[in-house]
């Protein structure tokens, strides 16, 4: 796998992890928003550190 996959694979998931985020928080699933904000800080790391630029596309606010 190359950077360019890794960088697609990884945006896909950060996005679906906002998503189920966003899920959980309304349903008040407290203990599953605390473990998928766990994969949220990890994969923005990664993300960053790949030179990814999340300002248009992290809608986590907080």
């Amino acid at each position: 796998m190359n950077n360019g996959e890794i960088i697609q694979k990884g945006i896909e998931d950060f996005k679906n992890i906002q998503r189920h985020m966003f899920i959980a928080k309304e349903e008040n699933a407290s203990k599953t928003y605390a473990s998928l904000k766990d994969d949220y800080i990890f994969l923005k790391a990664l993300l960053n550190s790949l030179g990814v630029n999340l300002t248009e596309i992290d809608k986590i606010k907080e």
